[in-house]
């Protein structure tokens, strides 16, 4: 299945930053500020100082106009970090509006008494469908309600939730019987036992995830959180010194210059921007199809250490494909061909396809011929691994897994078939022995392919420092050959749930943080034990509720796309962060110096920006503080870019980018709007 991507939603689109505009207002609630500290602080000393502007402008003070223009930009400062959370979560409500669209109310046919009498129904809403009611869907009708198919087999249309324009298949008894609600079945008919209770089916729940509406803070959030409280406390503590520093130097500071000092050294930008980087990534992963059960899993994504990844669909193509015939010596090709193709014809595997494809290259028209001679087909069974045909003069077809057909023939492997069979497991392929009464021929040699550029992808997360270990459920041999080709660090051959379980938990024991995906019932398990879990959306329920994050478009290479996205996260936090404490540093030499020039005149040497005058000092930098929380806005939610490094290499790029550029940015920034300020006679 091909990937499929969300539309991108413009920064600038006028409806949402219409929509995020009046948000900001609306988070003006208390009780919403309250959330986020340092910008609850600076609500209420914006509001401390419009009450001194008032005071001020009633008794006629003459600082009144300059303290009004204090109390606007503090109060522009909270605005702007709450339009920046608003226009993230309107990003994320935006897509779940798409989403909602989707759901409808339709009346279905839930079945009565057997399951398999389907002409015994009755018709009601979907809407009062309750878990274990079982209902039958026709061609052309919607899926009532998230559930798992118990009977029939179908192609479903599941583009409203991922976009693929291409039907799928679900069918009974495998990985592929879960259904969601509100997709249309194409063909045929499916008998599907409802697994959600009303308003909490998957759509519900992506709906919820994608506005925000479930977000949690992730533990480095709130750590990062505690370092911003702390540091806030710390230069509220500062800041109510100073008056009393400030009387015993002999001067007086108004209480607005305080407010503003405050204000302007508290890390105010990561605040105003913390929650808005959190959500975007969420949305990031929603754009690439991939839903997120808690910002938990988004961000761990970005700190895992070990991946754990299918072979089949992941590195490689799925579907081994017959890529030679190899006789034994004695048998010529022609005979091991055409048993080969007899044996296969009721093989209805991508495997015994393949073999009657190639067969055909070879013998062209005649294989029609060749089908008549058959008196009994012999399908393909897993439990004896062989299929074959019977003939009309009483000979035997068989071909089948090499252990199988020796079994089958009662005979031990000759020494020539043990030499081709090696070889063909040692070179990654899949060797398939064909017989002929009881009379081995040759080998069909399957190749499993690997995916183009896979190699460099591995590569590339070797240099993040992140191991990738191949899973599969092939012979050692066979899966050594298929990880060397493909370049992952290690592999795990004859992969059963329990062996998955067990090497995820040897990981983490060992501190490790572990990734996997999967999309069966067996995955459940290990899906659930990993720290990220991605589960395929056209897997089991089980799979679906143990996974932490769900592919809505089943493709398992997706899991690299996740680490990356985790790892943007992370790194767009960190940067920010550093740049907004670089920036604080760098108002210290715009307000500091303005507020103790006149008792000290020696501070002069700091006033290297060579501001106008106090008042025009601090104004600048209060306008500075607001004006740049929304120029950072399209950074916080498109990401800083990332490219493959070592932790040392990223973080010589932080410092320099970001550290540096926030000691910079400020020194020009506040001078411009100092000769600004100036020039308009506003201080």
């Amino acid at each position: 299945m091909a990937k499929h991507t969300q539309k991108d939603i413009s920064l600038f689109d006028r409806a949402l930053v219409a929509q995020a505009s009046r948000g900001a207002f609306g988070k003006l609630d208390p009780r919403l500020l309250s959330r986020n500290p340092v910008i609850f602080v600076t609500a209420v000393v914006a509001l401390l100082t419009t009450f001194v502007f008032v005071r001020d402008l009633v008794t006629g003070a003459a600082t009144a106009g300059t303290v009004g223009q204090i109390a606007f930009w503090l109060w522009v400062t909270v605005l702007f970090a709450n339009f920046a959370e608003a226009i993230a979560e309107g990003r994320g409500k935006a897509r779940a509006d798409s989403l909602r669209a989707t759901q409808s109310e339709t009346l279905c046919k839930r079945l009565v008494g057997n399951a398999a009498a389907r002409d015994d129904f009755e018709i009601v809403s979907s809407t009062s469908l309750r878990r274990d009611d079982v209902v039958l869907v026709e061609a052309g009708g919607l899926i009532p309600a998230d559930g798992e198919v118990i009977e029939g087999i179908a192609s479903v249309d599941e583009s409203a939730i991922t976009g693929e324009s291409a039907p799928v298949i679900r069918e009974s008894g495998g990985d592929r019987s879960a259904v969601t609600g509100s997709t249309r079945l194409v063909s045929d008919w499916l008998v599907v036992r409802v697994t959600a209770e009303p308003g909490k089916s998957f759509l519900d729940r992506m709906i919820a995830m994608v506005e925000g509406a479930e977000r949690q803070k992730t533990p480095n959030e709130v750590a990062l959180n505690i370092l911003l409280v702390g540091m806030t406390i710390i230069f509220l503590l500062v800041v109510a010194t100073l008056e009393p520093f400030a009387l015993f130097s002999g001067t007086t500071i108004p209480v607005a210059f305080l407010a503003a000092l405050l204000v302007t050294l508290i890390p105010t930008t990561i605040g105003g921007l913390l929650s808005a980087i959190g959500i975007a990534g969420m949305d990031r992963l929603v754009k690439a199809n991939v839903i997120a059960k808690s910002g938990r899993a988004v961000e761990a994504a970005g700190d895992v250490d070990t991946l754990l990844l299918d072979k089949t669909g992941t590195i490689t193509f799925g579907n081994r494909m017959a890529d030679a015939f190899v006789p034994l010596p004695g048998v010529g090709e022609r005979e091991l061909i055409e048993t080969a193709l007899l044996a296969s014809f009721s093989d209805e595997t991508p495997e015994g396809k393949s073999i009657v494809d190639l067969a055909r290259k070879v013998l062209g028209g005649e294989i029609d011929a060749l089908r008549e001679r058959v008196r009994v087909f012999v399908p393909f069974s897993a439990q004896t691994r062989i299929s074959g045909a019977d003939l009309m003069d009483g000979s035997e077809m068989r071909k089948g897994a090499s252990d199988a057909i020796l079994r089958h023939v009662e005979t031990g492997p000759s020494a020539n078939l043990a030499r081709i069979v090696e070889s063909i497991a040692k070179s990654g392929g899949t060797p398939l022995v064909v017989a002929r009464e009881r009379r081995i021929l040759g080998v069909i040699h399957l190749k499993d392919i690997v995916k183009p550029g896979i190699r460099e992808r591995f590569t590339e997360l070797r240099r993040l420092g992140i191991r990738t270990v191949m899973i599969t459920g092939d012979n050692p041999m066979t899966a050594a050959a298929i990880a060397a080709e493909a370049g992952v660090d290690d592999f795990l051959a004859e992969a059963t749930p329990e062996r998955k379980l067990e090497l995820i938990r040897a990981e983490q024991a060992q501190g490790k943080l572990v990734a996997m995906c999967g999309d069966g019932s067996n995955d459940a398990p290990a899906l659930a034990q990993a720290d990220i879990g991605v589960a395929m959306n056209s897997g089991t329920p089980a799979a679906r509720e143990a996974g932490n994050l769900i592919d809505l478009d089943s493709d398992p290479t997706k899991l690299i796309e996740v680490v990356l996205v985790g790892k943007q996260l992370l790194i767009s936090r960190g940067a920010l962060t550093t740049f907004s404490i670089a920036n604080d540093v760098a108002k210290y030499f715009a307000i500091l110096p303005a507020l103790f020039i006149a008792a000290y005149p020696g501070l002069q040497a700091l006033n290297i920006m060579d501001l106008s005058s106090p008042a025009s000092a601090i104004l600048s930098a209060v306008i500075f503080n607001a004006l740049v929380i929304v120029a950072l806005i399209p950074l916080a939610l498109r990401g800083v870019r990332y490219s493959p490094a070592t932790a040392g290499e990223m973080l010589r790029r932080n410092l320099l980018i970001y550290g540096l550029g926030g000691l910079v940015v400020p020194f020009v920034g506040i001078k411009i709007i100092d000769l600004a300020v100036s020039a308009l006679g506003l201080a």
